[in-house]
């Protein structure tokens, strides 16, 4: 994602995600790399409608070199809006464990899926949960870190 130094990030503009957000950049990663004991990166994505970069936090796992998200949002009927942006413009800033990098995102095939929702059930149970509290498919996101 290569962006002019002068265009802004909002953050999320959930209080305890912008919180989260905040504490990660202002310490280069040394706090905010897990929330309540759960691995958590930050993913920066343009918006679909604004064009404009849109940041948030978001509970990770990994699969190789990838990094892998799930658009749960807690169980809602409607995909998380930054899934639905990502999936307008896969070119997306994460920053992990004190790194940038930029990755290509895209959603894990129905093949690919079980077994990489199953990691991802396993870093955090809740997500199954909230399979179980919508009539969509909660989706995985693959990260591939662009070179």
């Amino acid at each position: 994602m290569t962006t002019p130094a002068t265009e802004d990030v909002q953050d999320s503009p959930t209080g305890w995600v912008a919180d989260h957000i905040r504490e990660y950049v202002e310490s280069n990663g040394e706090r905010g790399r897990t929330w309540r004991g759960y691995p958590t990166l930050l993913i920066t994505v343009r918006g679909r409608k604004s064009g404009k970069l849109h940041r948030t936090a978001l509970i990770y796992g990994r699969d190789g070199d990838n990094y892998l998200l799930v658009a749960s949002q807690g169980g809602a009927p409607k995909h998380p809006a930054w899934y639905l942006n990502l999936t307008a413009d896969p070119e997306v800033r994460v920053e992990v464990d004190g790194k940038t990098l930029v990755a290509r995102a895209r959603t894990a095939t129905p093949e690919e899926k079980p077994e990489l929702w199953q990691r991802m059930v396993e870093i955090f149970p809740p997500y199954a949960t909230y399979q179980t509290q919508t009539s969509r498919q909660i989706p995985v996101v693959i990260l591939e870190p662009v070179d």
